[in-house]
């Protein structure tokens, strides 16, 4: 991989390189999902947290379950024998707490 060099921005010009700019937009992205990948894994349970991000992609990202609209509510259904499910309630209640009846 390429070394990250520094913007070249002449004096007294506002114009930076849309090529740099493209490239470091991924790198950021890239840097952000691996960043959020491995937050959840760590929320998930001790050994998503020692996990590979393929692990964790494999069993709490790309859920086998399907959504549900009724009445302005989304439910998730998931399957009843699914071998990682109390690990994904665990992740979704240390991402966002569920919520209060109003």
């Amino acid at each position: 991989m390429a070394p990250v060099t520094p913007y070249k921005v002449k004096p007294g010009s506002s114009r930076v390189s849309h090529a740099s700019l493209t490239g470091r937009a991924w790198l950021v992205c890239a840097a952000m999902a691996f960043n959020l990948t491995r937050t959840a894994g760590v929320l998930a349970s001790t050994f998503h947290a020692k996990a590979t991000t393929g692990t964790i992609r494999a069993q709490l990202i790309n859920i086998p379950g399907r959504l549900a609209r009724s009445a302005r509510k989304l439910t998730l259904h998931l399957p009843t024998d699914w071998p990682w499910q109390s690990e994904w309630e665990q992740l979704r209640a240390g991402a966002a707490p569920p919520p209060t009846a109003a």
